[in-house]
This record gives structure tokens, sequence and C-alpha cells, in this order.
């Protein structure tokens, strides 16, 4: 039985007042807390093993270079990469967003013609289609929709259901043998609805495209298993799984790594350089990793992946999945609607919702003013909200630290906003 008290008082940020109010904190979905051992980690590579990785001979950097790839393989094991070559499949990027647009423009290199024929799968063309989904953040709405700008291909996307749900009754209309890419997200960060992906997936490879995931909000919250979901490509974030801002990860197939032509260019990523012919670059995952690497936030966020393997994803959700039972009880409250699924099924802890009357920048307001913060706006994810006919919205998002205590105080807070504003 796993105590989630205890686990709560690994955060010491939760240990203040906010406003004269004990702090609740239900952004996760923006950015994690931290616990005490990821905070600690980071430090303590400052103050003992700091070099650069995979550059140097002397001792600290073969320390740092060996804590380095022992994170990389404590990410790869926390996502089921955890094969003979799992953690060659595993690139340190600075955060979801630098991964999918590392991919976008790996993609256009390629459709370039650099890397020549074993990148030839990767190249897009007028007559090609990118598909997306309508429950996109902008980190991948964005590098695609960029990508078939300056490829002359069409992006398409998958319409969402009445709650908010990815579409997955018309996949062959969507999803053509144009198709060349197929980029969906795991869980929508407006919403909090998970995607169906196996049947994408199986779609998308059966017209010969190659399928990228948005882990970002899945990985904090659920059992990911990329070899399982059979994805080509998957991002997420360290910043939202409990580790260090400033990195991610980007996985991907060995085969597909080793084919695709790098996108960013520099140090560490090259293995023989002349003036007067192309460079060779280096196997992956170095290939991709040019420049100096964030080291010490990669190694916490290897501690911040053994820490929640520790407790067991499995766990996780199902004590998330509790909070967010007694969250969606927010839609009882006169005049607030909920965005998407209304009850706890194929979903996580991530509740957006609107006050009738109240706009969210106030809503967002009156529940700070209570010591609680939630997240307010578009949520970088326009499209959604356009999907149910707002501009903006308030969002609750659950993680490993939050109680039922914390769930209670933001809807009797909610439960006020209309009668302070509206005298209702």
């Amino acid at each position: 039985m796993v105590d989630f008290d205890a686990i709560r008082a690994q955060f010491p940020i939760l240990d203040q007042q906010i406003h004269g109010h004990p702090f609740v904190y239900l952004d996760s979905g923006a950015t994690a807390q931290k616990p005490e051992c990821v905070i600690e980690a980071e430090s303590e590579f400052y103050r003992t093993i700091n070099a650069g990785v995979h550059r140097g001979a002397h001792e600290l950097a073969a320390r740092s270079t060996e804590a380095f790839e022992r994170a990389r393989a404590q990410v790869a094991r926390l996502v089921g990469a955890n094969s003979a070559e799992g953690e060659e499949e595993i690139v340190v990027t600075s955060g979801a967003t630098g991964g999918l647009n590392e991919l976008a423009t790996a993609f256009g290199n390629a459709s370039l013609g650099r890397g020549g024929e074993a990148a030839r799968r990767f190249a897009l063309g007028p007559g090609d289609e990118i598909v997306v989904s309508k429950a996109e953040h902008h980190s991948v709405l964005l590098p695609f929709q960029e990508l078939a700008a300056r490829t002359g291909a069409t992006l398409k996307w998958l319409d969402l259901t009445e709650d908010g749900r990815v579409r997955i009754d018309n996949l062959d209309e969507v999803i053509t043998d144009r198709a060349k890419v197929v980029a969906v997200t795991h869980v929508s960060n407006v919403t909090g609805a998970i995607t169906d992906v196996p049947p994408i997936v199986r779609r998308a490879h059966e017209v010969g495209a190659i399928f990228i995931l948005d882990a970002c909000q899945s990985v904090p919250h659920i059992r990911v298993d990329v070899k399982a979901l059979d994805v080509d490509f998957a991002c997420w974030s360290a910043h939202k799984m409990y580790g260090p801002t400033g990195v991610g990860f980007l996985y991907g197939k060995r085969d597909l790594l080793e084919a695709l032509p790098p996108a960013n260019f520099g140090g560490s990523m090259v293995e023989l350089a002349w003036m007067d012919r192309p460079a060779q670059y280096m196997e992956p995952p170095a290939r991709f990793e040019a420049g100096t690497q964030p080291v010490a936030q990669v190694v916490a966020a290897g501690v911040a992946a053994e820490w929640m393997m520790n407790i067991g994803m499995d766990a996780i959700a199902e004590h998330e999945r509790m909070l967010t039972d007694r969250l969606l009880s927010i839609g009882d409250i006169e005049g607030v609607r909920i965005l998407g699924p209304a009850n706890d099924r194929d979903r996580v802890g991530t509740v957006a919702f609107d006050v009738d009357g109240v706009h969210p920048h106030d809503v967002g307001q009156f529940v700070d003013a209570e010591g609680i913060a939630i997240r307010v706006g578009h949520h970088c994810a326009q499209p959604v909200h356009r999907h149910f006919g707002l501009y903006a919205s308030n969002r609750i998002s659950c993680g490993v630290y939050n109680n039922l205590d914390d769930i209670d105080r933001v809807l009797d807070t909610v439960s006020r906003v209309r009668g302070f504003f509206l005298g209702k």
C-alpha cells in the first residue's frame, strides 16, 4: 500500500502559505512540482561531478558521463524502451516542444535530400499528407503545420467527439495512402481524455506513415509502453514528470533514428568534419544531441523516473483516478461546464471548465486568492477550445502529491465564484 501522505511530504514547495491560506497546487499539467530527491540530485551533481559528457578524459568527465547515461537508461525503463538497444533509442532534447520541432525539422531536411537514400522515407512533397488531431497542443500542431507549408504537403486532422475525444470511427477516410506522418496526442492537456492510440497506429502503419506520439501528458500519469504501443517516435518533457525544466526526451525506433538526418548541428554530434566535403555524423542518439547537454537536469530527470517507478505507475494512476472521480463533481456546480469527458473512464486528472458569465481570468484570480493554483487561458490548444465554442477556460490538473482535501477546497472555492461576481 503506497503512503501518499508520505509522498506529499517529499515536496518542500507545498509547505507554505499563499495569500494567508495553505498552498494547494493544482497546475501539474503546466509543470509538476519536484520531490526533494530530484532537487538534491541536481544540486549534488553541481557540487560533486560537474563536467562535460562524452568529451573529456579526466575523472570528473567519466563520472559525469556515467551519470548521464545511467539517467538515459532510467528514462528508457520508465517508458518501456528497455530492450537491448533501448537506451540508444532515447534522445535528450530541450523538452517535448524541442523534440517535436526536431522531428519536423529533420523531416524537412530529408525532404531536401539530406540523409541520402535511407532518409527518403521521411521526405514529403506536394500530394503527401500530414495528419494531426484537433486535440493537439500547439507544440504538435504548429511544427507539422509549418512542415506542410515548407514541403507542399497537405495538413489534415482527426476531428473530436462531442465530449472532446479524438475520433477514430473514420480513420480510413482521414488517414489515406497519401499520409506520410501521423502525429497525435496521447492525453489532451485540456480535456484529460486518453486517446485510443492503437487503432490510429495500426492505420498509420497500414498506409506506410510514420506515427509520432505526444506523450507529454501521459508519461507522468499512466503507464506508457512505447514498444507495446508500437509508436515510431514519442516526445515528452521532464518537468511534467517531477523532473527539472529545460530537458525532455525523444524516443525513436532504432532503425528510424539511424535513417533520420539531424536537425541541429555542432559539437558532439559529428564524427568526422572536413572543410571540403560533408561531415560524417555520429550514430544515434549522439547524432541528435548537438552542443553541450543539460547534464545536471538529465541526471535529475533520471532520478525522477526512478522515483516514479518506485511508487509504481499503476499506483499513481489509481491515486489520481480517485482524485478525478471527486473532481468531476465540479460539473454539478450551477453554471459550471466541464470541457471533456464527464466521467473518469479513459482520462487523467486534468479537468478544464467554464463558469457561465465569469471570465476565466476572473475565476483564476478568485481561486488564487484562496491560495489555490490552477491554470487560466487556452492552454496552448486553441482549436480544442473552439470545438467547445470558447476561447479560454480554467483548468485543474492533479499530481501525485494532491489529496481529497485539495479537491474539496477547489470545489468549494469554485462554487462561490458566481455568487461573488454575479450575486448568484
